[in-house]
C-alpha cells in the first residue's frame, strides 16, 4: 500500500518541480494531492508526462489521512498550515524559511545529517535548508569529517529562479527590452537584474549583511557543526536556473588537494 502525499504550493516553481520528481522517481504514492491558494483552486497542474492533477484550496483542505506533506508555499503560509497538517497526522517536509531555526524542528540534508530526522516527532515537521546552504554543506561534509573545518569563506552566484517565477519573468522581460532600447523598471529585485549582478538577496540585517548571508551562517552551524565560522557574500546573477558558489576553507588538520578531491568524489550527492 502506497503513501498519500500532499504538495503544498503546487502551482509555484518549487511545487511543480516536486510533482515532477515524484513522478520521475515513481515514488510509492497511491494518491497525490495538489494544494495552493484559493486563487489557484480549480486549476490543473502537470504530474509526470501524461497526468494532470486538480488544484485544491489549501485553506479548506482536510489533511486527515495524508501521510506526507511536501510544503513550499512561503513562510507565512507554512507557519499557519504546516502545524495543521502535522496535527492531522502527516509528516511535513517544509521547504520554507519559517521552521529552519526552530530548536524543535530538525534541519536536514540527507547526505549530511540524516540521523537528525529522528527529531521530527517534536512538531511533526522536518525543515529543508536554504538552497545555497544545501549545496555548500554537501561539499563541506567529507572535508569536515577528515580534517575538521575551522572557517569557511563563501561567495554565491544565485540565479533568478531562487526568487520564483516572477523573478525569472523579470529577467527575461528586461533582457528583451534591452535589445529594443526600452527600459523596464525593476519590480521583483531592488535593481535591474538583466546584464547586472546584485549583492542583495532577502532583506538587510542590522549588521549590514543580508538575511540570505545570515541563513548560510546559522544553518551551516545547525546542520554541520556550531563551531564552524562562516562568512558569506550572496549575489544574484542574471541566469535563469542554477546556483554556483566559490568556497574557501581553513582546516584544523593538513589535507592536500589530491586527498580532498578523492573525498569529494566518494561523497554522496557530489558529482
Amino acid at each position: 500500500m502506497g503513501y498519500r502525499v500532499a504538495v503544498v504550493g503546487a502551482t509555484g516553481n518549487v511545487g511543480r518541480e516536486m510533482l515532477q520528481i515524484l513522478a520521475e522517481r515513481n515514488f510509492p504514492a497511491d494518491d497525490v494531492v495538489a494544494l495552493a491558494s484559493s486563487k489557484s483552486a480549480g486549476l490543473q497542474t502537470s504530474f509526470g508526462e501524461d497526468k494532470v492533477l486538480k488544484v485544491y484550496d489549501l485553506a479548506k483542505f482536510d489533511f486527515k489521512g495524508i501521510d506526507i506533506v511536501l510544503s513550499s508555499p512561503g513562510a507565512k503560509v507554512s507557519a499557519e498550515h504546516s502545524p495543521r497538517a502535522a496535527k492531522a497526522g502527516a509528516v511535513v517536509i517544509d521547504n520554507t524559511s519559517y521552521w529552519r531555526m526552530d530548536p524543535d524542528v530538525p534541519l536536514v540534508v540527507p547526505e549530511v545529517n540524516a540521523p537528525a530526522i529522528a527529531g521530527y516527532k517534536g512538531r511533526g515537521i522536518i525543515a529543508n535548508p536554504n538552497c545555497s546552504t544545501i549545496q555548500m554543506v554537501v561539499a563541506l561534509k567529507p572535508i569536515h569529517e577528515a580534517a575538521t573545518i575551522k572557517r569557511v569563506v563563501v561567495s554565491t552566484y544565485q540565479s533568478t529562479s531562487g526568487a520564483g517565477k516572477e523573478a525569472i519573468d523579470e529577467l527575461l522581460n528586461q533582457t528583451k527590452s534591452f535589445f529594443v532600447n526600452q527600459t523596464l523598471d525593476p519590480n521583483k529585485f531592488p535593481k535591474n537584474i538583466a546584464f547586472n549582478v546584485i549583492p542583495h538577496i532577502d532583506v538587510f540585517m542590522d549588521d549590514g549583511s543580508t538575511k540570505e548571508e545570515w541563513k548560510m551562517v546559522a544553518e551551516t552551524k545547525k546542520i554541520l557543526d556550531p563551531k564552524i565560522k562562516v562568512h558569506a557574500t550572496c549575489v544574484r546573477v542574471p541566469t535563469i536556473i542554477g546556483h554556483a558558489e566559490a568556497v574557501t576553507m581553513e582546516l584544523e588538520k593538513p589535507l592536500d588537494e589530491i586527498e580532498a578531491r578523492r573525498l569529494l568524489a566518494a561523497a554522496p550527492g557530489v558529482l
